[in-house]
Parts: C-alpha cells; sequence; structure tokens
C-alpha cells in the first residue's frame, strides 16, 4: 500500500468514526431507561478507537507494499461469508448460525484444535448471547 493510499484509507476511517459517534449512533441508537450499560456504550467506543486509529494512520502511513492477490482473495472469501452469516443471522436467527458461522471462520483460518475449536463454536456465541440478551437487554436477530 502506498503512503497516498494509507493517507487516504486513514481520514475514511476517521471520518467514518466521527460520522458514527456524532449521527449515527444518537440517532439510531435507541435509548433505555433500564440495564446495568447504556445501548449506545459500545457503539461510541468503538466509533472513538476507529476514528483515532484513522487519524493515526493518516498521519503516519505504514511501508507495507501491495499484498499478494492469493491473500486478498481469501480475505474476500472471509467478507463473503460473514455476509452470507449475517443474511442467515436475520432468516434463521443468532442462535442456530452463530456456531456454524463461527466453525466456519476457525476451519478457514485453520484452527484444529478441538478444545479452540469447542470454545469458539460453544461458548463464544454463549458468551455474546448471555452479554447482549442478558446484561444489555437486547434482543439478538
Amino acid at each position: 500500500m502506498t503512503t497516498t493510499a494509507d493517507r487516504i484509507s486513514g481520514l475514511f476511517f476517521m471520518l467514518l468514526g466521527l460520522a458514527m459517534y456524532f449521527w449515527v449512533n444518537p440517532n439510531f441508537i435507541e435509548t433505555v431507561e433500564s440495564g446495568n450499560i447504556a445501548p449506545a456504550t459500545l457503539p461510541n467506543i468503538i466509533s472513538i478507537i476507529l476514528a483515532i486509529s484513522g487519524a493515526y494512520v493518516a498521519i503516519k502511513p505504514t511501508t507495507h507494499q501491495t499484498r499478494n492477490p492469493v491473500l486478498m482473495a481469501k480475505t474476500a472469501l472471509y467478507v463473503a461469508l460473514l455476509c452470507i452469516g449475517i443474511w442467515a443471522m436475520s432468516k434463521l436467527g443468532f442462535e442456530y448460525v452463530a456456531p456454524g458461522l463461527a466453525l466456519a471462520i476457525m476451519w478457514l483460518i485453520g484452527e484444529r484444535r478441538p478444545l479452540w475449536l469447542g470454545l469458539g463454536v460453544i461458548a463464544m456465541p454463549l458468551l455474546i448471547w448471555f452479554l447482549v440478551s442478558e446484561v444489555l437487554g437486547r434482543a439478538l436477530p
């Protein structure tokens, strides 16, 4: 990646983070009176991290070169898999799709250890369900 591409992508992500923090999160995240954590807390933290990281890349670009096309194709495969998983969650529900999606992603990145596969396929979806549904009091798709 060239210095100019780094600066452009850094500015893009900085503006995206600022837009999320100042416009998207206040207008599209519901406010609720109950719950331990406000629903906008995590999205606001992620927006700030995104804006700061983008500004850092724009100010101090890396010296990385263009990636191997095979790696770029693998990245496109992961993105396509995530899009299909999100679509499937909207149709079938989080609890039915998340374990299979986690298994597919872990298998594609080369994870074969049974303990880690079990944690990723069973424990992580359960933890996400617990935090979102029970702690935050929000519904999963």
